[in-house]
């Protein structure tokens, strides 16, 4: 199997993926604290993000410290405010306010030094028009910042306006060759108003295909295949995203060749494919 989708769930603070199929390069989980409590984790084989999506805490990333990390009320608040942890780095958070924390990591084998991306360090394009019912903003949390100083972990989080679509043309990023890299991913749902909804669409070139419905708290994780996705009118939807590469950082997406025309029609979709290089 080279997608599934997991349904919200209270995961109590435990890894909702954990290098399981069909993303065994990809780690994710999401972390609910109450003011004072403390959640520490280390991760022998994966590099990881620490991305507060809402409320204020304090973490150490072995002996370094980053105070008050997170300066939103809700993900619909502003941009992140993240720390970068190396692999088998021993991470405390220590939540100064009711938090919720996501955490993306990938398989990574190097040590790397610990590092903050500041809201004013997040790198947004913009994508798309409401003319084209395609319109999202992409906040790169960890994308051109991290060339360097990190693996083949890319962390973004996407707000896509009302009604419209997503990952779209479709595209995919399954082997690398030519025109393309080879990328697992992730996208986990939140939707304004949290009774909001989408649908994701999955095919892949042999002509397998499926389609979910998406609602706030969803988590959807693929190696393979094209992965359109649209929201519904009324309902603003964001997705934070997690993609690790097979063999590089640098992602580049393959468009299927049947709706490649429509690159030219769709606003800033070049921009956008520079910013994930």
């Amino acid at each position: 199997m080279s997608q599934t989708l997991i349904r919200a769930f209270d995961n109590k603070n435990k890894a909702i993926l954990a290098g399981d199929k069909p993303v065994e390069r990809i780690h994710f989980n999401l972390v609910r604290l109450a003011a004072g409590e403390t959640y520490r984790y280390q991760l022998p084989r994966f590099e990881s993000v620490v991305v507060p999506m809402a409320g204020t805490c304090d973490l150490a990333v072995d002996s370094e410290s980053f105070r008050a990390l997170g300066c939103r009320p809700s993900i619909w608040d502003g941009k992140a405010d993240a720390v970068y942890a190396g692999p088998d780095s021993e991470v405390a958070i220590v939540a100064q306010s009711s938090c919720e924390i996501a955490i993306a990591g990938g398989l990574w084998d190097r040590r790397m030094a610990p590092f903050r991306v500041r809201p004013e360090e997040v790198d947004m394009v913009d994508v798309g028009s409401n003319e084209t019912k395609s319109r999202r903003r992409i906040f790169h949390i960890l994308g051109h910042n991290g060339a360097g100083r990190a693996g083949n972990l890319l962390v973004s989080e996407l707000y896509a306006d009302e009604g419209c679509w997503s990952g779209y043309p479709p595209h995919k990023h399954d082997a690398d060759q030519p025109g393309e890299t080879a990328h697992e991913e992730v996208y986990h749902w939140r939707f304004n108003p949290p009774t909001g909804f989408g649908a994701q669409l999955w095919y892949n070139p042999e002509g397998d295909s499926t389609a979910y419905m998406t609602r706030d708290g969803d988590t959807f994780a693929f190696s393979a295949g094209y992965h359109p996705t649209v929201t519904s009118p009324g309902h603003a939807a964001y997705i934070f995203t997690i993609l690790v590469g097979r063999t590089g950082r640098s992602l580049i997406q393959n468009f299927d060749s049947t709706h490649r025309h429509l690159m030219d029609r769709i606003p800033g979709i070049a921009a956008m494919r520079e910013k994930f290089k």
